[in-house]
């Protein structure tokens, strides 16, 4: 419970943040950049949790360092005049779509599993219904043939 009262607390100060504070153009790549690392983390740890895979540890340097290095990279590609950039945003654009459709997927099995599932549980049921429908004749018909002796 704190965990979440801690985190809408963050996300509410990251909005309020973010509205009141005006970012130059010239750190736009930057920033881009860096929410695309982020993000790319983020949804990745979501990803290893679904996966019971998850480390603390390995998320943390991930977040902040893959938002480091790109930052750097930009840097870099600022310094060479060559737009390296581009190369971030397309690999970790295609990472992020890679843990979007990894947790998309795990999402929809396990609704393809409750599914299923529950269609086990009529098939069984309506099958008691039956044998229970037979068995009440049989009683009968045995009553019936003991009343005719």
């Amino acid at each position: 419970m704190a965990g979440i009262l801690i985190l809408v607390l963050f996300i509410i100060a990251g909005i309020l943040t973010g509205l009141n504070i005006e970012i130059p153009y010239s750190y736009s790549n930057y920033i881009a950049v860096a929410i695309l690392a982020c993000l790319d983390s983020v949804f990745g740890g979501f990803t290893a949790n679904i996966e019971k895979k998850f480390d603390m540890k390995l998320f943390l340097s991930g977040f902040f360092g893959n938002a480091i290095i790109s930052t750097l990279l930009v840097y870099i590609g600022e310094k060479l005049n060559v737009d390296i950039y581009l190369a971030v945003v397309i690999v970790f654009s295609g990472r992020l779509l890679n843990n979007f459709a990894s947790i998309r997927r795990n999402f929809t099995n396990k609704i393809d599993e409750k599914a299923s599932n529950n269609k086990a549980k009529i098939k069984q049921n309506k099958s008691l219904k039956k044998d229970k429908k037979l068995k009440n004749k049989e009683d009968s018909s045995n009553t019936n043939l003991e009343e005719d002796i």
